[in-house]
């Protein structure tokens, strides 16, 4: 499992998981609610990547120059990263857009039928 994560699994869940992916979750929410492109948040998921990279070799030991390692947290942090993006872009146009949209899921919305205020 080191080999692939390019650290252990306590150090994946605590540093990966937990620290850089609430890193990811309020990178999500701020890009959203600034109407960012999707595009820049790939550029952010790419630093936290290396950002995660670092500090796991730095504070733990783990392999610094692990592909394996980069690639598998990286992909971590980027859909914890998207999702929370997804969210609030779905929360936002129906926040801001009552009358023409409504809630479908936690990660869309639909037009509102009858287009009314009413409900």
């Amino acid at each position: 499992m080191d080999g692939i994560l390019g650290s252990s699994l306590p150090v994946f869940l605590g540093v990966t998981v937990l620290v850089f992916g609430g890193c990811g979750i309020l990178t999500g929410q701020t890009l959203a609610e600034g109407w960012k492109p999707l595009r820049l948040a790939l550029a952010y998921i790419l630093l936290l990547g290396l950002g995660d990279r670092f500090l796991v070799w730095g504070l733990f030991g783990g392999q610094l120059l692990s592909l394996y390692g980069f690639v598998v947290h990286t992909v971590v942090i980027g859909a914890i990263t998207l999702t929370a993006y997804r969210i609030a872009v779905a929360r936002r146009m129906v926040s801001q857009y009552p009358w023409l949209y409504e809630r479908s899921g936690p990660f869309g919305w639909r037009e509102r039928v009858g287009g009314t205020l009413a409900e």
